[in-house]
């Protein structure tokens, strides 16, 4: 894998950022305190923009708001599937980090990235 593979949320997301921003400007119009508002579409996007998952030949970068937490295949002990298909990474030392933006869904495409690192169980026959 020669490039990372960074997995984001659909910028399709912008768009009711988009429209958020356009409400608040008759606040920021009206009185002084509309610009505090205007940074509600602002955070809105940067989170849009920059929350999700890097995949690469080494390691698994988190990446959130406000940091980012890289964790290397040889920490990574497997993926659990949390509530409403949420998708953790368990390390070797026990703890577990929220994947943003992926779900059980996407499970295969990560197994594919990882190169064989994360093995996705076959489903059940019925």
């Amino acid at each position: 894998m020669a490039t990372p593979a960074r997995l984001r949320m659909s910028r399709t997301a912008l768009l009711p950022v988009l429209v958020l921003f356009v409400c608040t400007l008759p606040l920021l119009a009206a009185a002084w305190w509309g610009v505090f508002v205007l940074l509600i579409p602002v955070v809105a996007a940067v989170w849009v923009l920059r929350v999700g998952v890097d995949v690469d030949a080494d390691a698994v970068t988190v990446r959130s708001l406000v940091g980012s937490r890289r964790v290397p295949w040889t920490e990574v002990a497997g993926i659990r599937a949390g509530d409403r298909g949420a998708l953790w990474l368990v390390t070797t030392r026990r703890t577990e980090i929220r994947l943003p933006v992926l779900r059980a869904r996407d499970l295969p495409g990560l197994a594919e990235l990882s190169g064989g690192r994360i093995d996705v169980p076959a489903p059940p026959r019925r």
